[in-house]
């Protein structure tokens, strides 16, 4: 038996991706020359140094518990995992058990020639349990709650996980962004049974030949009227393609990964945020890049237009930048936050702007003030998302209060009213991070996907469970469809489905 540092480095940098420390992942792969091994990531499962931890940590308690005349004797408390590699503990544990193997044997036998029968429960306990049926450890909603697998679509094809899914804005078509470097596109208006998909390869020139980028797709986005994709990767390039899975155009101006992109209400400028601590706004017309930006301190991690020429972005370096095209400044500038601003979004109206971060804090901001004009604080740990509803003014259903919804590493989903700066409803059913929210079109429902590989759907109203269903991976995103009827999810063990709530 034998490992290299290469195959270590490999699973350390593959699990700092799947737990979400994209950040800590890429300066990890580069320092420690990820992309100069040899391994193809595509075989490598999924969660495998938690694996692989999880069978040496199972071969430490087999040592323990085998005597050496080969009889087992089950510990009394399990091992955790630093107990594990610390010897003294070990050997503590392994004296232990020795000791109980050494009294069990010298123990007098039974005198009274009786054997001890377990105590039958009274009549009334098992009257109560023939009436009432045992809770299933595994189902934490109501039987009709859970959506079966027969109602949903599970789409494969990716090699690797899927980091993000979007629906395009017009036609059911679903796409996908993968570490596998492909995005697919697939067709779930004809057969839904068994979709088309159209494969986007990411490959760059390399010698002269194209080959085959080996990097995630870590960010993709429609087009208002849905004729045209962008995607972007680690490879540091941004690419638009045509519904019919052809390349449009390359976008090669950021040095380093691409971690976000956003098409403007126009369609005609994308804008992207880079590891190179620059944002840039591209013609999407000719592939250019129209204006670059420069003003963070440290890679910049999500954007967000304002209108058509103006946008927010933000950064690890704490900081939020308010830029508009053609200015060579940031028209406003946010700081209170301290720790990486992970995401931001503009309501509705552009008005407000939303930001959360790994302070474990939400703030609104206003054009009008530079300080904040909420500091939401009640989450536990990091906040990675956060969603504003389509409702209330100018929005198709105005009658209906503006929510935010915020997703936290801390298992919870928490809803807000941002006018009162209140938390209206929190959302506890999950029991790992939450990677992904998303609002339905009328804004009477929020999808959310956590690490625990469920996708919940809740009633915004009630903040009531109304839907749920468990895959088969960790839940990266999830989103609805332009009509309401669907909802896709992409996830850690390569898979994408569907979830056809009109079936329901």
């Amino acid at each position: 038996m034998s490992f290299s540092s290469d195959e270590v480095n490999f699973l350390v940098y593959r699990y700092l991706q799947e737990s979400g420390f994209s950040h800590s992942a890429y300066t990890f792969g580069i320092e420690s020359h990820i992309s100069q091994s040899n391994i193809n990531g595509a075989l490598v499962p999924p969660a495998a140094l938690l694996s692989i931890l999880q069978k040496g940590l199972q071969y430490t308690e087999a040592e323990i518990s085998i005597g050496e005349d080969g009889t087992e004797q089950r510990l009394g408390e399990s091992l955790s995992l630093i107990d594990a590699v610390m010897p003294e503990v070990v050997a503590n544990r392994q004296n232990m058990q020795n000791q109980q193997k050494q009294a069990t044997k010298t123990e007098p036998p039974e005198t009274n020639g009786t054997t001890e029968e377990p105590t039958a429960p009274p009549p009334a306990t098992t009257t109560a349990a023939s009436t009432t049926p045992a809770p299933v450890e595994t189902m934490e909603v109501d039987q009709s709650i859970e959506i079966p697998a027969s109602k949903a679509t599970v789409l494969r094809g990716h090699e690797s996980e899927v980091f993000i899914c979007a629906w395009n804005p017009s036609t059911d078509l679903l796409a996908s962004g993968s570490g596998d470097s492909t995005a697919r596109i697939w067709d779930m208006s004809d057969n839904p049974a068994n979709p088309n998909q159209l494969v986007l390869r990411h490959c760059i020139q390399k010698g002269g030949t194209e080959v085959p980028s080996n990097k995630d797709v870590t960010s993709l986005d429609w087009n208002c009227d849905g004729t045209l994709l962008a995607t972007g990767s680690y490879d540091g390039y941004a690419r638009i393609w045509r519904t019919d899975g052809l390349l449009a155009s390359t976008l090669g101006q950021h040095k380093g990964p691409i971690f976000a992109l956003k098409w403007n209400k126009r369609g005609n400028y994308i804008l992207s945020a880079g590891v190179d601590k620059t944002t840039i706004i591209w013609d999407a017309a000719t592939g250019q890049c129209t204006q670059q930006f420069s003003f963070h301190s440290a890679p910049a991690l999500d954007v967000d237009w304002q209108s058509n020429q103006s946008f927010a972005s933000c950064s690890t370096d704490q900081c939020i930048h308010v830029c508009k095209l053609g200015v060579d400044k940031p028209i406003k500038s946010f700081q209170g936050h301290t720790n990486e601003v992970n995401a931001i979004k503009w309501d509705p109206q552009g008005q407000l702007l939303a930001s959360c971060s790994d302070d474990m804090t939400l703030k609104i901001w206003s054009m009008k003030q530079d300080t904040c004009v909420h500091d939401l604080q009640a989450h536990s740990k990091e906040i990675y998302t956060i969603k504003w509803s389509p409702t209330g003014t100018g929005t198709q259903n105005p009658n209906m209060n503006l929510i935010l919804a915020s997703a936290s590493f801390d298992s919870t989903v928490r809803l807000w009213d941002v006018e009162r700066g209140v938390c209206i409803h929190t959302l506890t059913k999950h029991t790992e991070p939450v990677y992904s929210v998303a609002f339905s079109p009328d804004g009477k429902f929020l999808a959310s996907g956590s690490f625990d590989k469920c996708v919940h759907i809740w009633s915004t109203q009630s903040g009531q469970l109304v839907h749920s269903y468990k895959g088969t991976g960790g839940i990266f995103e999830v989103c609805w469809n332009s009509r309401g009827s669907k909802v896709g999810a992409s996830a850690s063990d390569g898979s994408v489905f569907v979830l056809d709530l009109r079936k329901l």
